[in-house]
């Protein structure tokens, strides 16, 4: 998780920008099932009244309400109230309505609430003519005919309260608030409201009206918070989007940045293969899981930890099955995680396994089908391709299982929360809107800890994807540019090896022993030897494609180590053994190392490498076409435009390491004898298979088994080297050779 958040550190703000909206979206969500509640409880079952006083009440009503309330709290009701204005509401008496200062005020509210409350539901009971007020008013009546011995026979409750002086009337009050103690507060507050609803009724108010209202006011409310939570997640989707749509350039950036500075040494360690697998698919994992995180996962926990805070305020008792509930998916989770965890690592290696075999069969294709081997290779392919897709399939379908299980969990925690809450809304202690809230809640909480938990499934495929990214992003160059590099200035172009030995990392040997030579300007130094000698090896040195193991190489007497790569590389014009071109046309290519250059500069170049002999048989000349990897070109046109390209680079120093293999001998002699008039001034160093190639040279360097046997020119070489006699007598006719051993005497 760390190495993914890392990637996320440049975003910072963007993150906190997403946190703050996803709060609002949270907000949105979780407030729905409170008026969802709001209009079943108090919409529909209480016809919209939600006050917990009534606001208007007839002033013989009050006085009627006051008989049960204690003497000492009935003047805090009394001076709660004010006379209405004359014809407001439809009713010949007295009017009273509560001051708009206790309206405003909260604290007064509930202490009202509170001494109100009990009486409101005595006073609805009594009114009512039920059958516990009956027995109560009845045992009241004989006990009153006892002490007065008269007939009460006619007189309700009411009449009889009035009649006591205050003392006994408060004594009658405490008993009856005795009895009620053990009353549910929901009961207390559902007998308020209709004893609200009877007052507002005597006073003419039209209930529907009001009911209506309530239920159009709370579900306006409910459409503007859905709209706004709405909003909230597209705005949150689109910066998420962005987030980790800008996570995966920059990444990818970083890695191909880094793989470009790479030397061989790192392409030996990572194959081209994993790291077309690092560059694509990981990177792809990775945007994937920030899109994931920035949604889910930072959204999850502020639904849980807000649907626990809600549910704490809604109904404490049930508590327990949110808490079965996760414990559930929990167990579920953690079982997959165990399963599945150990395959998320295999499957990269195996996306690597198959890019590499799919490389290596469109790359070599030719070779196939020349050795008939393409029912081989499908079978090598099939085999990546099925080991690939049988794990795929084993992590699907255990994911796969994981839905429906959950989906079994929450729909019996719905079962439980309606078995459980019936049995509280039966008992009082619940209303109906209380428990569809709670189960909206339940809903909410437990889906948080599934996104979380499947978040936890899928991260670590996300973070194996992250680990190999960073690797790459980790990994040290071994070759570096020196903290204060040395300038070269009027480079000469003279290339001196002191000593030189090299060895491949992780090697036990050295592939070039002790190599001291110098390579001159206006010279051309030819290195020759069997296959395998190390002679491509010792040029890859030059541009510090590797670095020395022992010993140091200069140009113009600096260490090319002291120099940057950029300085050392400008002053070489490289030809690679195999012709590489880029997608384009003649021109770019030609004018690959040198921009801009001049159309002269162009065809002088395209000229001394003879390949103007095939450019100007094309409709488009420079402007024709090159394809991908340059297969729209014979090898020899691949190798003649390389070498054009090296030439209009105008370097100080050539190398072409058996570049001249791919031509044939009339072109090969054209080539360089174009080239001694144009490189007159340069050092040439020239890999050769092909002694024909390097006979005028001023200097060849023959190499056997990564040392050198001899230095000389081909003369010399004949009289005191045998592996450069041994060579050329495999080339030479009988004829040529004993004409250039008598010259050599």
């Amino acid at each position: 998780m760390g190495k993914l958040l890392k990637f996320l550190k440049p975003h910072a703000g963007t993150v906190l920008a997403i946190l703050c909206v996803l709060v609002v979206q949270a907000w949105c969500d979780l407030s729905l099932p409170t008026y969802t509640s709001d209009i079943v409880n108090v919409g529909i079952q209480q016809g919209g009244v939600d006050e917990s006083v009534p606001e208007q009440i007839a002033g013989d009503e009050l006085e009627r309400l006051l008989l049960f309330v204690p003497s000492d709290e009935q003047d805090t009701v009394r001076e709660a109230y004010e006379e209405a204005k004359a014809g407001e509401y439809d009713y010949d008496g007295t009017v009273l309505e509560l001051k708009e200062t206790v309206k405003d005020s909260t604290e007064e509210l509930d202490d009202l609430a509170e001494i109100m409350g009990k009486p409101m539901l005595l006073t609805a009971g009594f009114e009512s003519g039920s059958d516990t007020s009956k027995s109560m008013e009845e045992t009241m009546r004989q006990q009153m005919q006892a002490q007065a011995g008269v007939d009460l026979s006619d007189m309700t409750i009411f009449d009889m309260l009035e009649m006591m002086d205050s003392a006994a009337r408060d004594q009658v009050v405490a008993q009856m608030d005795e009895s009620m103690d053990s009353m549910p507060d929901t009961m207390v507050e559902q007998a308020a409201t209709l004893y609200i609803q009877s007052a507002y009724e005597e006073l003419g108010i039209d209930m529907d009206a009001m009911q209506t209202h309530y239920i159009l006011v709370t579900g306006g409310k409910m459409l503007a918070l859905a709209a706004l939570g709405m909003l909230a997640s597209i705005t949150v989707g689109l910066m998420a989007s962005r987030v980790a749509a800008s996570v995966g350039r920059e990444t990818r950036g970083k890695v191909f940045q880094k793989v470009v500075g790479f030397s061989n040494g790192e392409f030996d360690k990572f194959s081209t293969a994993s790291l077309i697998t690092r560059s694509t698919n990981d990177i792809q994992q990775i945007q994937m899981l920030t899109v994931m995180i920035l949604r889910m996962v930072l959204y999850a926990p502020i639904m849980a930890v807000g649907g626990i805070w809600k549910v704490l305020n809604t109904n404490v008792d049930m508590t327990w099955i949110i808490a079965l509930g996760v414990a559930l998916i929990f167990m579920v989770v953690i079982v997959l995680f165990l399963v599945v965890m150990p395959k998320f690592k295999i499957v990269q290696k195996m996306v690597d396994r198959l890019n590499l075999v799919s490389r290596e069969i469109l790359t070599g294709l030719q070779v196939i089908r020349a050795f008939g081997t393409e029912r081989y290779e499908e079978e090598r392919f099939d085999k990546a391709n099925k080991d690939l897709t049988r794990l795929n399939l084993f992590v699907n379908r255990a994911m796969t299982f994981m839905m429906p299980v959950m989906m079994l969990v929450m729909n019996g925690i719905s079962v439980l929360i309606v078995w459980t809450g019936a049995h509280s809304v039966n008992d009082g202690t619940m209303q109906v809107g209380d428990m569809m809230a709670f189960i909206q809640y339940t809903m909410q909480i437990i889906m948080s800890f599934l996104m979380i938990c499947m978040i936890s499934v899928m991260l670590p495929r996300a973070a194996v994807s992250a680990e190999r990214v960073d690797e790459v992003l980790r990994s040290s160059t071994s070759i570096s540019d020196p903290e204060k590099p040395e300038k070269v200035g009027d480079c000469r172009g003279e290339i001196c090896f002191d000593h030189v030995s090299f060895r491949y990392p992780g090697a036990e040997e050295d592939v070039l022993q002790d190599l001291s030579f110098t390579v001159r300007p206006g010279q051309t130094t030819a290195i020759i030897g069997s296959t395998g000698s190390g002679k491509s090896t010792l040029v890859n040195l030059i541009p510090r494609f590797y670095d020395v193991t022992e010993g140091k190489i200069t140009l113009d007497g600096h260490d090319i180590r002291s120099l940057t790569q950029h300085d050392l590389r400008a002053q070489l014009g490289y030809v690679p053994q195999k012709g590489v071109l880029f997608s384009g046309d003649i021109a770019s290519n030609i004018l690959y190392g040198n921009p801009e250059g001049s159309r002269e500069e162009m065809e002088e170049a395209a000229q001394i490498a003879q390949a103007t002999e095939f450019i100007d048989n094309k409709k488009k000349r420079y402007e024709s076409p090159i394809s991908q990897g340059g297969s729209n070109v014979s090898g020899g046109q691949k190798q003649r435009l390389s070498i054009a390209r090296a030439i209009a680079k105008h370097p100080r120093v050539f190398i072409f390491d058996d570049s001249f293999s791919a031509l044939d001998y009339k072109t090969d002699a054209a080539v360089r004898s174009a080239l001694s008039s144009r490189t007159k001034d340069a050092a040439v160093i020239i890999v050769a298979q092909r002694i024909s190639t390097i006979l005028h040279a001023a200097q060849i360097i023959v190499l056997d088994d990564g040392k050198i046997a001899g230095i000389g020119t081909h003369r010399e070489l004949l009289k005191n080297c045998e592996a450069y006699y041994q060579i050329a007598s495999s080339q030479l006719s009988e004829e040529e050779l004993e004409r250039d051993m008598k010259e050599a005497v």
